[in-house]
């Protein structure tokens, strides 16, 4: 098990420029940070290619690895021109990994408002969506990347829709990011969906939320599920998520590859993502087998 931090877990900082994106890198490295994964918040490896050596540089200098690149990226279009579009974007984002050194990239696959995230839109979709995963990931086949989706965006973040698009790819190289945490925002236990997914897992991002039920509005700060529960991000280990539970199943299941923390709370970047990772260190060393 490798432990690192995704650098959205500090895009606040990176935001208001208290951090630069190679300041970040060394700041986990600081931090006990084993790896980095890269999110391109605030900032455009398309359009600023000059940082692409700037990242793999500073890694290199702070002695940690870049574990993987994340965008987003949704092939339900209107025209047959735009799905052409979002697919060949997405494939330069696999040179861009490749670039980076990164053996892994998630790219999100699908995205549609919560009324349309129904299991017949699903269905439709499916088969054009299979056909992108597949031409994406062959491409990246070819450079020694694993491509994934995640769990992620209301539509495909059901661990079952996961399951079915990562068998229906059917490629070695098409995964799944597994984010223990985004499945309450489909409403879906974390300890069963983590356990119905890892085998299909590239990477694992470790998250934690605070959830109140659909009747009880906490007020500013909180987004709702897909069902109305209201959900407010969490210091991993802090949250109602059942974290140990969680990491007892990743570690049971014999996952043995990079843990990438993300932070969504509203506490200090710098202190929430700093405790987040002794939780994490924590909760694996106690984690029963």
């Amino acid at each position: 098990m490798k432990l690192g931090l995704s650098t959205y877990s500090l895009h606040r900082l990176l935001n208001t420029n208290e951090l630069s994106l190679t300041d970040a890198i060394r700041w986990v490295a600081e931090h006990g940070g084993e790896h980095v994964e890269i999110v391109p918040i605030s900032f455009n490896l398309l359009d600023s290619p000059e940082l692409i050596d700037d990242i793999r540089r500073t890694a290199e200098e702070v002695g940690i690895e870049i574990s993987g690149y994340c965008i987003g990226a949704n092939f339900v279009k209107d025209t047959e021109e735009e799905y052409e579009q979002e697919i060949a974007k997405t494939i330069k984002h696999v040179d861009i990994a490749h670039r980076l050194g990164a053996t892994r990239m998630r790219h999100d696959v699908a995205s549609r408002p919560i009324p349309e995230t129904t299991l017949e839109n699903f269905e439709a979709d499916l088969p054009r969506l299979v056909e992108a995963c597949r031409r994406i990931a062959d491409h990246a086949a070819t450079l020694g990347v694993t491509t994934s989706l995640e769990n992620h965006g209301f539509y495909l973040q059901n661990s079952e829709r996961v399951r079915r698009l990562v068998i229906e790819v059917d490629r070695p190289n098409f995964r799944t990011t597994l984010d223990i945490g985004n499945f309450l925002c489909v409403d879906e236990d974390p300890v069963s969906a983590v356990m119905n997914n890892i085998s299909y897992a590239s990477m694992v991002h470790l998250k934690d939320f605070y959830r109140r039920p659909s009747t009880r509005n906490p007020g500013e700060g909180w987004f709702r599920s897909s069902h109305g529960a209201y959900l407010r991000g969490a210091i991993f280990g802090q949250g109602d998520i059942d974290t140990p539970a969680v990491i007892s199943v990743l570690k049971s299941s014999g996952y043995d590859g990079y843990l990438s923390l993300e932070f969504e709370g509203m506490e200090d970047p710098r202190q929430g993502v700093r405790i987040a990772l002794d939780n994490a260190r924590r909760l694996w060393a106690e984690a029963s087998v």
